[in-house]
């Protein structure tokens, strides 16, 4: 079985899940991964195309650019319903990015229609009805880590990890934390900010407090380890918060985390233990912050986080699966596995 995936060869900034993806199919008997290339896309051999985030097939870095995109998207989905090529589809997100043209929202719709198999990485994640639908929660980063070095870590230190976007609402910890008064508390912010103005504004909001620690750039993977394993709190203040790979980096790390509290993150608080999934409700506030730092001072946890049900060997295997009933809702054979 070919599958190719919708996601180019390695580079620095990809992310972490889709590489550990891609390592762990490799690994499983008669599967060949091959990454995302226009040639491959348009003219190459395979069984199966899993996307994750469609509308990135059609964003280019100018609207000429955009354009020409979208035009070689419509290209390959025709091809891939003219071959009887199905498409397994990792659903990420609850909505569409905002912005979208006329022509890429075409494009989504036809990708909804094409698709044989969903995969969701929580079951509260929302599929049209009457579809094929796989659940295969998110796979840790606990060995992805492992290679670098762990630091001690540092009393008193709440952190925030990863690429600076409005919905992640990194102006209200910053806001609750410049509203706490104890002793020995420091704010690191490490990450890429997605514009100017969003750093303007977090910079704005720091003011003159010598506690806080602004980093925005984007991070290596060992200086992203490294802020999660020097925190004593991780907080992600998310506005809306569905899947997290933050979280599960924080945990994998065993470092706890103060997330919004819905039902998905209480599920994750049963899953991995006490004391390592600290909640709160509507705007984050300094006696939110207050109250998860003495939680963690005060009461750490006691064992490592238990995720053992989302070890990647059981993700490749169920990702097979998923890619076999695709080619079964569709008629076709699997190819190099047998009955």
């Amino acid at each position: 079985m070919i599958v190719l995936q919708g996601f180019p060869p390695n580079r620095t900034t990809t992310n972490p899940y889709l590489v550990m993806l891609a390592e762990t199919l490799r690994a499983q008997p008669d599967v060949e991964v091959q990454n995302f290339t226009w040639k491959t896309a348009l003219t190459g051999t395979f069984d199966v195309y899993h996307v994750h985030w469609p509308e990135n097939l059609g964003s280019g870095s100018s609207p000429l650019k955009s354009l020409a995109r979208q035009l070689l998207t419509l290209a390959f989905l025709a091809r891939l319903k003219a071959k009887r090529i199905p498409i397994v589809r990792t659903v990420h997100n609850l909505e569409r990015p905002s912005g979208l043209g006329r022509l890429q929202h075409r494009i989504l719709d036809t990708f909804e229609n094409q698709t044989a198999v969903r995969i969701r990485l929580n079951r509260h994640t929302p599929c049209p009805p009457g579809s094929a639908v796989r659940l295969i929660p998110h796979g840790h980063y606990i060995d992805w880590f492992s290679r670098f070095p762990a630091p001690q870590t540092v009393p008193g230190r709440i952190a925030f990890t990863g690429l600076v976007r409005r919905y992640k609402g990194v102006e209200s910890l910053i806001t609750a934390f410049r509203a706490l008064r104890g002793p020995g508390l420091s704010l690191h912010v490490a990450g890429n900010p997605s514009s100017e103005s969003i750093s303007g504004e977090i910079r704005r909001l720091c003011g003159d407090d010598q506690r806080i620690h602004l980093s925005l750039a984007f991070q290596s993977e060992e200086d992203f380890a490294r802020e999660i394993r020097e925190a004593q709190l991780v907080v992600l203040p998310y506005k809306l918060m569905h899947n997290s790979g933050g979280t599960l980096a924080a945990l994998s790390l065993q470092r706890p985390v103060l997330i919004p509290d819905n039902e998905i993150n209480r599920e994750l608080a049963r899953e991995v233990g006490p004391g390592w999934v600290h909640l709160f409700s509507g705007e984050l506030t300094a006696e939110d912050l207050q109250r998860a730092v003495d939680a963690v001072e005060q009461n750490p946890p006691a064992q490592a986080p238990d995720l053992s049900s989302r070890g990647w060997e059981h993700t490749g295997r169920a990702h097979v699966r998923a890619y076999e009933q695709a080619l079964h809702r569709i008629g076709a054979s699997i190819p190099g596995v047998s009955a």
